[in-house]
C-alpha cells in the first residue's frame, strides 16, 4: 500500500503525519492526545516526508531565489521511491508520484493565508496559495493523476491534528470512502 498525503502548503500535512508517526502521542510530551482519546491514529506504514528527502538528497533541478524554494526533480523522486511499498508519502507534491490512495488535505483559504503569514511567508505567497486552494488546484491534479476512486478530501479547517490524523489513518486502513469534490472554497474568490 502506498498512500500520498498532499495539499496546498499550510493545510496541515506535516503536522498530521508527524502525529501519525508518533502513534497518536503528543510529540512534545510523549503522552496521548487529550483532544480525542477514542481516535485510532495508528498506521503500519513508513512515513516519508518528501520535502525533507528533496532537501537532504538534493533531488531538485534548480533553486528559485525569488520564491525561496527549490524545483523538485519528480523523476528522481519517483526513482528513489520505486519499489517501496507500505509507505505514506507526505508533501504538496506527493500526488505527482505513484500511489494507491491520495488524501488531499484542504483548508479554508482565509485560514490558510493566516497560517502561512504566521509562519513567515510573504503576503504575496500566502495569497497565491490561498487562491490556489480556492481553485482546487491540488485536488484537480490529484484526481487527474489518480482518478476519483483513489482521492479522499479531508477538511482541516478548525480541526485538531489528532482528528486529521484519525481521518488519515482511516484512509490508510481503507475504512473511509473516496470523497473528491466534497469541499468547496470558491466563495473566497468573490
Amino acid at each position: 500500500m502506498r498512500v500520498a498525503v498532499t495539499g496546498t502548503p499550510g493545510t496541515g500535512k506535516t503536522t498530521a503525519t508527524r502525529y501519525l508517526e508518533s502513534g497518536g502521542r503528543d510529540s512534545d510530551s510523549g503522552s496521548e492526545s487529550e483532544s480525542e482519546p477514542e481516535n485510532d491514529s495508528t498506521i503500519d506504514l513508513e512515513v516519508v516526508h518528501l520535502n525533507e528527502l528533496i532537501e537532504d538528497d538534493e533531488l531538485y533541478t534548480a533553486v528559485d531565489e525569488d520564491r525561496n524554494s527549490v524545483v523538485a526533480d519528480l523523476d528522481a523522486l519517483g526513482e528513489r521511491l520505486e519499489g517501496r511499498d507500505d509507505v505514506l508519502i507526505e508533501s504538496h507534491l506527493a500526488h505527482h508520484l505513484e500511489a494507491d490512495r491520495v488524501a488531499v488535505l484542504r483548508c479554508s483559504p482565509a485560514t490558510l493565508e493566516s497560517r502561512l503569514r504566521e509562519r513567515g511567508e510573504s503576503e504575496a505567497k500566502a495569497r497565491e496559495n490561498a487562491e490556489s486552494e480556492a481553485l482546487d488546484v491540488v485536488l484537480a491534479e490529484a484526481v487527474e493523476n489518480h482518478g476519483l476512486e483513489s482521492v479522499y478530501e479531508i477538511d482541516t479547517t478548525d480541526r485538531e491534528p489528532a482528528a486529521v490524523a484519525g481521518e488519515l489513518a482511516a484512509v490508510c486502513r481503507g475504512d473511509r470512502e473516496p470523497s473528491a469534490g466534497t469541499v468547496d472554497f470558491v466563495e473566497y474568490l468573490t
